[in-house]
């Protein structure tokens, strides 16, 4: 094994941040696999003195290792003596301990999507809807609980109108769940703004799916014609709204007097062919990237080296740094 981590850095147990010195055979450690979180177990931990190290600066904190601890970039392994520059694996270490679950596609997946594009609220850590309906507000619900398996239950609470110029009776569903905001927000590209959000294509596994998907859009940010089999959505998103009137086979022409653009969808849609099936994760990646500011060389101060310690582990080779994705050198 050869050199790892000064004494004092901090690795990401699953039982909680340790300093690298306490870090004993059979503790189990943070690792990603891929961009998912795993979990791998010290088989070994070795120590060995050195009088040279780095300190490396990223985006999120400075840490201080052997000059030949390997760090993951996109294009592979890199030493952290040459890491300056480059972006490396991280994952928030805030988040390694949150819950996770297995999300569920079908109708009520579809469902849940399709109202929290429409009129939902994807915060940093929770999932919420207020609207004044109290059936909307109870089908969200349930639709969010069988489809996640998180307990929602509705409130109700008072919305400001501004066009009656008083509070208004209304319902919210909260549940708070960073893993399911990230999904969300993976799902809709990154910015979950009604205004930016894209398609979620997720939505497009099969038609189940998509049909919840369209009966929860609607029900937010739509309504059904009197005069004609089917239904309006209306969105000021036009990208939005051209994706979608792709899939259904239906013709799309913008506002052009900057308003709220519509959109309406056959109750025949399916009969045009044009809906084809895709497949996306459903769970959202968990790992992200962060700059290498700088690397700086810290010879070992007076007579008293380094203590390094490295470990070996199974079944990744691999271990989370506050964070920050590193392995042994081979």
């Amino acid at each position: 094994m050869g050199y790892g981590l000064s004494s004092k850095m901090l690795v990401n147990l699953v039982d909680g941040c340790v300093q690298a010195r306490n870090v004993a055979a059979g503790s189990v450690t943070w690792t990603l696999d891929g961009d998912r979180t795993a979990r791998t177990a010290v088989v070994e931990v070795a120590s060995v003195k050195g009088r040279q190290a780095v300190d490396v600066v990223t985006d999120h904190m400075t840490f201080t290792a052997s000059p030949d601890l390997l760090l993951a970039t996109p294009e592979g392994w890199t030493h952290a003596r040459d890491a300056a520059g480059a972006v490396i694996a991280w994952t928030p270490a805030r988040k390694l301990h949150r819950e996770r679950f297995a999300i569920r596609p079908g109708y009520e997946f579809g469902y849940f999507v399709g109202a929290t594009c429409a009129d939902g609220t994807v915060g940093k850590n929770y999932v919420s809807l207020v609207v004044n309906e109290e059936h909307f507000a109870t089908r969200y619900a349930t639709a969010l609980t069988a489809c996640t398996g998180l307990p929602a239950r509705l409130e109700a609470v008072s919305r400001p109108s501004g066009y009656l110029k008083r509070n208004l009776r209304g319902f919210r569903v909260r549940v708070v769940s960073s893993f399911l905001a990230d999904a969300m927000r993976h799902y809709v590209g990154g910015d979950a703004h009604h205004m930016r959000q894209r398609f979620p294509r997720v939505v497009l596994r099969d038609v189940d799916t998509f049909s919840g998907f369209l009966d929860g859009y609607v029900e937010g940010d739509g309504c059904r014609i009197k005069q004609w089999s089917g239904r309006m959505i209306v969105s000021a998103n036009v990208p939005f709204l051209a994706d979608l009137a792709l899939i259904i086979g239906a013709r799309f022409t913008p506002s052009r007097r900057g308003l709220a653009s519509q959109l309406c969808i056959s109750d025949r849609w399916q009969d045009r062919g044009t809906f084809s099936p895709e497949r996306h994760r459903l769970d959202p990646p968990e790992r992200s990237w962060v700059q290498v500011r700088e690397v700086r060389p810290r010879p070992a101060a007076g007579a008293k080296p380094f203590t390094f310690y490295s470990y070996r582990l199974a079944p990744h080779p691999t271990f989370l740094v506050n964070g920050h994705l590193v392995r042994e050198p081979w």
